[in-house]
């Protein structure tokens, strides 16, 4: 009699999460009591587990080997957004692409293991660093923190920590310590941190050479002890733990006076170089290096940086071989200003011809306003970063008034405008209203 009921009791014992019954799977294992779970649940938790320990699709964001972008398509997406600069966008596209395949890969047997290549941009101030970098990891919907190197400082001395850079991450990925360890860090003005000399002092390079020290086990991959609230560590406050190894770290700098070093290396003055993006059988000519205007043979100068080169700047070896992906990106003359000015989907005059729409009003800039902007911009040595701070000041006055203006205007930016000949305010004319008839039907 006891055994028939044991064996009615064992007939009804199911999963505890599909629900099946001991007789529909192979085997159901016991736990607490009442509590089963059958082989093919086991087996399905185990597949979940094992795609999140090999980068699975959660942790970013529904990318997979099958979506995960080609370079051909990222190198699309940053055309939107970025003029010129062609081979800095092979370059990072292809480093990203294979980053994000290398955490997306199903281990193997292979005992081939892919490590990360964290990237370095060589390139002036306005070139499109930051933007680059940023616009690839909001396509790619993975976390994106920028920190400045200049507020960098060896623990223990006034400024801030390495880590807040982690904490900067984490919170673009909500907290989420997941996402976050695979995101990307941009670290911008990284030539601050160089070696302010050669020869030993008494007193610490804790802003330039100590900075570099403290990154290096971050950009190589390491535990750090990140700090929720920010600020400097303290022995009894709780740490967050944060691995870095599947961070992608990008740093960017303009390295001022690099091109002195190249020079030297060469051992010339005077060299016929000829450009990366140049055609096939085209030559560049004879370029004298010495010569502090010509931009194209700074561009092309720049363009044959050598690991040697940066270190005889101030860059430690150590920190060098953590950056094995090494671009330039090139100064920005007249030309491409103009195209920065009109070509990507979120240009400048763009945008301002939306604010004035936005008030019924009209903007249109002639191509010699557009000229005169680009000229100013390589005056001031401030590339494409200075398109906007100089398009603002001419608008300033005219969009105080404009919310103010009924009467439809059409502004125009001509050269005059832009020289501060004319104010804008004052260059205008009345948008007639359309007659009826005439492709409008009456209100």
């Amino acid at each position: 009699m006891a055994r028939s009921s044991d064996s009615q009791r064992r007939e009804v014992e199911r999963c505890s999460f599909c629900a099946k019954s001991r007789r529909q799977v192979e085997s159901l294992i016991a736990g607490p009591p009442g509590i089963f779970v059958c082989n093919e649940c086991v087996t399905l938790c185990n597949s979940i587990l094992v795609a999140e320990k090999s980068g699975g699709q959660n942790k970013l964001g529904g990318l997979s080997l099958a979506t995960l972008p080609n370079p051909a398509e990222l190198k699309k997406v940053l055309d939107d957004h970025v003029v010129g600069q062609e081979h800095a966008k092979r370059v990072l596209c292809v480093a990203v692409h294979n980053h994000y395949k290398r955490l997306l890969q199903q281990k193997d047997d292979d005992g081939v293991e892919l490590e990360k290549s964290n990237i370095m941009l060589i390139g002036p101030t306005g070139s499109g660093k930051t933007l680059l970098a940023r616009t690839l990891a909001d396509f790619l919907h993975v976390p994106f923190a920028i920190g400045d190197a200049t507020t960098l400082t060896e623990a223990g001395y006034v400024g801030e920590d390495v880590e807040n850079l982690l904490l900067k991450l984490l919170q673009a990925a909500d907290f989420d310590l997941q996402r976050a360890e695979m995101g990307i860090i941009f670290v911008d003005e990284i030539d601050k941190i160089h070696r302010t000399g050669s020869n030993v002092s008494i007193t610490r390079d804790v802003s330039g050479e100590g900075v570099q020290q403290s990154l290096l086990k971050m950009l190589e991959g390491t535990v750090a002890n990140v700090p929720p609230q920010g600020g400097r560590k303290h022995p009894e406050q709780p740490y967050i733990q944060f691995n870095t190894r599947n961070v992608l770290f990008v740093v960017g700098g303009a390295f001022v006076g690099v091109e002195d070093f190249i020079r030297t290396r060469l051992g010339q003055t005077t060299m016929r170089i000829t450009s990366r993006n140049d055609k096939a059988g085209a030559t560049a000519g004879h370029i004298d290096w010495h010569d502090p205007e010509d931009l194209h043979a700074r561009n092309r100068l720049r363009a044959l940086v050598e690991p040697e080169d940066l270190i005889k700047f101030g860059m430690i070896p150590e920190f060098i071989g953590r950056l094995p992906v090494v671009s330039t990106l090139d100064e920005l003359d007249e030309e491409m200003l103009l195209n920065v000015l009109t070509e990507p989907r979120n240009s400048i005059t763009k945008q301002f011809r939306k604010l004035f729409r936005m008030q019924n009003h009209e903007l249109e800039f002639t191509r010699e306003g557009l000229i005169e902007l680009a000229r100013q911009a390589i005056r001031r040595k401030s590339g494409a970063r200075g398109l906007r701070s100089l398009v603002e000041k001419i608008m300033l006055d005219t969009q105080f008034e404009l919310p103010s203006i009924k009467d439809p205007r059409r502004y125009l930016v001509d050269e005059e405008v832009v020289k501060g000949s004319r104010k804008l305010a004052e260059n205008w004319r009345e948008i007639a209203p359309p007659q009826v008839g005439e492709g409008t039907a009456a209100a």
